[in-house]
Parts: C-alpha cells; structure tokens; sequence
C-alpha cells in the first residue's frame, strides 16, 4: 500500500536533506496523529504542494503532531505539455466532481468559467467559491498522491476565456464537431487548454468567439458525455498519450 502523503506549505522543504527532521504539526499533524493513528516506524510522504516531496520515516508522535526523519527528498517533475481544465460551472456538483477527477487524472490547473448556459452563479460569492474548488483540488491531490496541488483561477466571462485561449493549443468539447481529440497534434511543451461546457452545451455564439480565438472544436467519441465527465475523459486521451 503506497504511503500517505501529507501537505505543507510551499517552501517548507526547501534546505531539507536526508536525515533532517521534519515535524508535521497542525491539521495535518493532527490528521496523522489522530486521525490516521501513525506509528513509529511508519513510512510517510510530505509534500509542499508545488513539486517537491519528502520520502519520511515516523520518528516519534506528540498529541497533536509527527516528528518525522527525511529518508529522502525531491522534486518531481513532469515533462511534456501542461493540461489546463476550462471547467464551466454546472449544477448538482458535476463541475466539483469534473475537477476531482481531472486532479486524479494529473491535471495541472483548472480555470472556471462562467458561461452562458451555466445554471449555476457565483455572482457575488466569487472568493468562497473558488476556495472551495481549491479545497476539492487540495483533497483529490492527497488522495492520488501528487506533489503538486493543481493552480484555480477563475471565474471567468467567455470574453475572458477566448483572450486567454488565444494563440494557445486549445480544445473546445463539442458533440457535433467533426475533429477527433484523440487525431490532433499536441505542443512538445506549453499550455493545453480543454474546454467543457455546462449541461446545458456551449451557446452557438460562444463556440464561434472561442472558435475566433484559435480554440479547435473537438469531439472524443459517438456518446454525449456529462459536463462532469467530458473534461476527465478527454484529459485521460491526452495523458495517454504523452505521460502514461
């Protein structure tokens, strides 16, 4: 069974060597001490949520807190392109459940997007909102043991997203285009975008201002898939073919 991973914050493990000591403490110690009940002896994975990650070995327990013995420490760098999730917000949590999935997946960032079709508004509440997408990205992160925690930003209108799409590798999801995700040429590095729609699909008006921008409509397969699963479905294409 692979070891649990607790997070850190960014730059906590910079200056780390093999044989340091390293105390998780807070809620993260607390999850590992009360929580998970670690053991003296036990094998533990830390990380600081932007690529570096600690291979550790449980040394003592406090109340409420780890002390911990650095077997070995890294950064873990992935090659290739970086997949970017445009994720519209959809209704009965399928856009949460879209971005947990993505994150599993190896997502590198997801950008909300408010679009026209989206049932769902953050108007408002823009700030709760994101932070909970963030903790939705943060608990998928520790669940599939990565070491970087996906980037969120958003929401943003569709005039925002074609700006950011433009001159960009960019996939927009569309059940009635003619080109297949799975034929298309990817970048050797950069930014790939893959944009999914609300439940509601992509407002014609809005596929042309994307289609303007450069963004290439795309199809996976025959099926209709839900906003839910487009997104996961089609980055697994793409990690399967450049990471997997």
């Amino acid at each position: 069974m692979t070891a649990a991973l607790y997070y850190v914050a960014p730059g906590a493990l910079d200056g780390l060597g093999v044989g340091g000591l390293l105390v998780l403490d807070g809620d993260e110690g607390h999850h590992a001490a009360r929580v998970k009940r670690a053991r003296v002896g036990e094998e533990l994975l830390v990380a600081d949520t932007v690529g570096m990650v600690a291979h550790c070995c449980v040394e003592s327990l406090g109340p409420g807190s780890v002390s911990l013995r650095v077997v070995s420490v890294g950064l873990v760098e992935v090659g290739g392109p970086r997949f970017v999730l445009v994720q519209a917000l959809a209704k009965g949590g399928r856009d949460e459940q879209a971005i947990e999935t993505a994150t599993e997946l190896g997502v590198d960032a997801v950008v909300a997007w408010q679009a026209d079709r989206s049932i769902v508004r953050w108007s408002g509440k823009e700030a709760k909102a994101l932070a909970k997408w963030a903790g939705v990205l943060r608990a998928a992160g520790k669940q599939s043991r990565r070491a970087v925690v996906p980037a969120v930003s958003g929401p943003v209108t569709t005039a925002q997203l074609a700006q950011l799409l433009r001159g960009a590798a960019a996939f927009v999801l569309h059940e009635e285009a003619s080109e297949r995700l799975v034929a298309q040429e990817l970048p050797a590095e950069g930014d790939v975008y893959l944009v999914v729609g609300p439940e509601g699909g992509i407002a014609p008006a809005e596929l042309t201002a994307l289609s303007d921008a450069g963004a290439l409509p795309v199809r996976l397969g025959s099926e209709v898939l839900r906003s839910s699963s487009a997104g996961p479905a089609a980055l697994a294409v793409l990690a399967a073919r450049t990471r997997w």
